[in-house]
């Protein structure tokens, strides 16, 4: 049986990886995040596999975890128009992401790598995109959503789970994946690939 590390500490991945039994061990990657991609279906899978081979070669010669292990790196990323929403540096930058998603539909792209070992280096990464609606709001109302704080340190400056869930139309696709983890399809392909 691998020991599964998740390179993140995203309490909302964390919470994810709880509602679906596995357990495993937290060990958030600091690497920093080279984008060569454009795409942002390939940016995530990139970020995402940066992360998990990161924690991955920081822990493999370890006592505690040798190579029995299974690493789970994720990145997600808001996109409308073909242009990247990252997390917001500033209150103003939220209120500008909020005021162009507001009324309109965008994806929310999670890319996974899995990172494992068996008689050698395996190294699989996918992504999940999720169409997200948001009903028109007014410059007050999104005004007063970013001044919560909610969205500061999530792509897109929105929580689909947090204060911004009033807002929100419908979405097309994984729940789970705008929150911050398709944890469905990573219990596939985890069990695709035979892993544990």
């Amino acid at each position: 049986m691998k020991k599964i590390i998740l390179a993140s500490q995203s309490p909302r991945r964390k919470e994810l990886m709880n509602l679906a039994d596995f357990d495993f061990d937290i060990i958030p990657s600091n690497c920093e995040e080279i984008i060569t991609k454009k795409e942002p279906c390939k940016v995530v899978e990139q970020l995402s596999k940066q992360k998990a081979l990161d924690v991955y070669n920081k822990i493999k010669n370890t006592e505690e975890y040798s190579n029995n292990i299974l690493v789970i790196g994720a990145d997600t990323i808001v996109s409308i128009d073909g242009q990247i929403l990252g997390k917001p540096k500033s209150r103003e930058e939220s209120y500008n992401m909020i005021k162009k998603l507001q009324g309109n539909s965008h994806e929310v792209y999670t890319g996974v790598t899995l990172v494992w070992k068996d008689n050698e280096l395996k190294v699989e990464s996918f992504y999940e995109k999720t169409e997200v609606i948001f009903y028109p709001m007014t410059d007050e109302e999104i005004t007063a959503l970013v001044n919560t704080g909610d969205g500061d340190d999530k792509a897109g400056s929105y929580g689909i789970q947090g204060k911004c869930a009033k807002y929100i139309k419908g979405i097309i696709g994984d729940y789970n994946n705008v929150v911050g983890l398709p944890i469905a399809r990573i219990y596939q392909e985890i069990n695709n690939f035979n892993i544990m």
